[in-house]
């Protein structure tokens, strides 16, 4: 066999195992597979909203669906795991279901189709895109799109990280067809960039605890030195000092030669 046709044939075999499974698992709102292979065997992992129906009671189900795998589909030791879907409105299996059965119990294909996309945009998804197709009103097939927020049509993140399924519902003018695609709120595109996450972290300074306790000092104002005097020149001092100093006042003569020049004076003033 070559190589095309075996990717060809595989691909074949998870699309039954995948339509094998939702009829089956209906009731437990079955959102998809995933099937790896393993040394041990085939590992098979169905993601449902309520877990316990497909496990069954002490097992049972889970056994029935192991042993049909098994000999319906030929895969060496199915193990089968069971996971909860925490988000139903981002799986688009669970949403294509709901406006499936919804059209079944004769709603309104634009009410089912505004009630499924409000749902998903409400949660949080970035864009989401339901289209119903078939004889809706009248004898000639159409279509109806419902479309709201940001939705890539091309190119990796479209291929990448879009969420995609279909379901179809048996009414009396026809099948009717669901299309859901839904781009989840994890999606990365190339044109939007956060900053904070390209930063490197930045190193935590380490908080120092110490016994003894803090003492804040306010801050002083620094003095401001006083200007020095200008000198003086030598020539103003020896003034200074001059002009400062007291006068000499003259001592005083002694008695005994006062009379005897008063004698002298009076002795000339008689000749």
């Amino acid at each position: 066999m070559s190589i095309v046709k075996r990717f060809i044939t595989e691909s074949m075999k998870r699309t039954e195992i995948d339509e094998f499974l939702q009829t089956k698992l209906e009731r437990a709102g079955y959102g998809g597979v995933n099937i790896s292979k393993t040394p041990l065997g085939t590992h098979v992992v169905i993601y449902a909203m309520r877990p316990g129906l497909v496990i069954g009671r002490g097992g049972d189900t889970i056994k029935e669906l192991a042993i049909s795998l098994e000999e319906k589909f030929k895969l060496s030791n199915p193990q089968i795991s069971v996971s909860e879907i925490e988000v139903p409105e981002f799986n688009a299996s669970v949403v294509a279901n709901r406006v499936s059965s919804a059209l079944q119990r004769g709603v309104h294909f634009r009410r089912a189709g505004f009630w499924a996309l409000n749902q998903v945009m409400e949660a949080g998804a970035l864009g989401c895109e339901i289209v119903v197709s078939g004889k809706l009103r009248t004898e000639r097939a159409r279509f109806e799109k419902f479309r709201a927020g940001y939705f890539p049509r091309c190119g990796e993140p479209a291929l990448r990280f879009m969420k995609k399924a279909e379901a179809h519902v048996q009414l009396k003018p026809g099948i009717i067809g669901v299309r859901v695609k839904i781009m989840p709120p994890d999606a990365q595109f190339p044109d939007k960039i956060n900053i904070a996450a390209e930063l490197p972290p930045q190193e935590e300074i380490p908080e120092i605890v110490t016994s003894d306790p803090v003492v804040v000092k306010t801050p002083q104002p620094e003095p401001v030195p006083e200007a020095a005097p200008e000198p003086v020149p030598d020539e103003t001092i020896i003034a200074t000092e001059i002009s400062d100093a007291p006068e000499p006042v003259a001592e005083p003569e002694p008695v005994a030669e006062v009379v005897e020049k008063a004698e002298e004076n009076t002795e000339e003033a008689k000749e």
